[in-house]
C-alpha cells in the first residue's frame, strides 16, 4: 500500500471534484479493479480510467497503487475514500430532507445508542417527539460505541448516545457526558443463586455466561474481572450483542450475563429476572450524546437532540451540568 512521500504543494479547488469522481471512488474500493469498477459504475474502462487520472491530477498524488491482482488504495486515496462515503451520504441525506419539507414533513433522524439508554433515555426522548410531531421518522440502532461512532463519523447516523472510545476521530466529535454505567450480574428469577443474601465471585464459576463479542470492551473488562479475582474464564459461553436475545436466554436457562440493572428494571420488577447481590467490580466510563463537530443537523435531528436533553436531565443528576457550547 502506497505511503504518502513528499510532494510539491499546489493549489487545489475541492469544487472540481464532482459527484461521478467520488461515485468511480466507491467502486473502485468496492471492486478493487478499474474494469469491474467500470462495469458498476454504467461506464466504459477507459472513461473510468480517465476520471481516475483527473482525480490524481487534480490532488497531486497517486489514490491507488495498480498491480496485476487490481488497484488498492493508498493512504491519500484512504483518505479521499473516507471523506467521499461521507459526502455522498450527506448529499443523498439532503435530498431526502428537502422532499420531506417539500412535502410538509420534517424529515428523519438516526441515532445509535448503547444498551442502558437504549431502554430508557432513547424511548422516552423519543416519544415525546413523536407526540409533537408525528412525521418525523426516526431510527433507532442499537450497539457498542465503537461500530456507532464509526457510523457517525461516516455520516450514517445524526446523533449517538454511547462513548467515544478511542482518541482517533475524536477531535471531529463534541461529546455531552450524561451518566455512569455500573454493571451487575443478572440471572432468571429462581436461579439457584437468586434470593441469597450476599454472593461471592467464585460461585459463579459452575455457570455460562452470556458475553458481548470479543472485540468489545466490555468483554475486556469482563475478562480483567475474571482474573482480578483469581478465576478461570468462563468455557460454557454464547457471545451475542442483542438484548433481546439475552433477556430470553437468561428466562429460561441458569445462564448469568453483566448488564446496567436500568437496563433490565421492567423484568426485574416483574420477577423475571434478578440482580445478585454482587458488587460486580465491572463499570464502563461515561456514556453520553455524541455528534459530529461543526455538523448542522437536520430539523428532525435537532428536534431530538432537545428532547435528549431534556429527557437526559430528569433521568441523569449530572445531565443538569452546564452543557458544552454548540459547535
Amino acid at each position: 500500500m502506497g505511503k504518502p512521500t513528499t510532494t510539491n504543494a499546489h493549489w487545489f479547488n475541492p469544487s472540481r471534484l464532482k459527484t461521478r469522481h467520488l461515485l468511480l471512488l466507491m467502486h473502485l474500493e468496492e471492486q478493487g479493479s478499474v474494469l469491474r469498477a467500470a462495469e458498476a459504475a454504467r461506464m466504459t474502462q477507459p472513461a473510468a480510467s480517465k476520471l481516475l487520472a483527473e482525480m490524481e491530477g487534480l490532488l497531486g498524488v497517486p489514490l491507488f497503487d495498480r498491480h496485476a491482482r487490481g488497484v488498492e488504495p493508498t493512504w491519500y486515496g484512504q483518505v479521499l475514500i473516507r471523506r467521499a462515503r461521507t459526502a455522498l451520504l450527506e448529499i443523498g441525506r439532503a435530498q431526502e430532507e428537502i422532499a420531506a419539507l417539500r412535502d410538509g414533513r420534517m424529515g428523519q433522524a438516526s441515532i445509535g445508542t448503547v444498551v442502558n439508554p437504549g431502554t430508557n433515555l432513547v424511548p422516552q426522548a423519543v416519544a415525546a417527539v413523536k407526540r409533537e410531531h408525528p412525521d418525523i421518522l426516526v431510527r433507532i440502532e442499537m450497539d457498542y460505541s465503537r461500530p456507532l461512532v464509526a457510523k457517525l463519523l461516516d455520516g450514517q447516523l445524526d446523533l449517538v448516545i454511547g462513548r467515544i472510545m478511542d482518541p482517533e476521530g475524536g477531535a471531529d466529535l463534541v461529546f455531552e457526558p450524561l451518566a455512569d454505567e455500573p454493571h451487575s450480574v443478572i440471572v432468571r428469577a429462581g436461579h439457584p443463586l437468586d434470593g441469597r443474601g450476599a454472593v461471592r465471585h467464585d460461585e459463579l464459576a459452575p455457570y455460562g455466561w452470556i458475553l458481548p463479542p470479543p472485540d468489545s470492551v466490555l468483554r475486556a473488562r469482563m475478562e480483567t474481572m475474571f482474573l482480578e479475582y483469581g478465576l478461570v474464564g468462563p468455557r460454557n459461553t454464547i457471545e451475542t450483542s442483542s438484548l433481546s436475545v439475552t433477556i430470553n436466554l437468561l428466562r429460561v436457562s441458569d445462564l448469568l450475563t453483566a448488564l446496567p440493572a436500568e437496563a433490565v428494571a421492567p423484568y426485574v420488577q416483574a420477577r423475571q429476572l434478578a440482580v445478585l447481590p454482587l458488587e460486580l467490580g465491572v463499570g464502563m466510563e461515561s456514556f453520553g450524546i455524541v455528534r459530529r463537530r461543526g455538523h448542522l443537523l437536520s430539523p428532525a435531528a435537532q428536534r431530538m437532540l432537545e428532547s435528549l436533553r431534556a429527557i437526559a436531565r430528569q433521568l441523569y443528576p449530572v445531565a443538569d451540568a452546564p452543557l458544552p457550547l454548540p459547535a
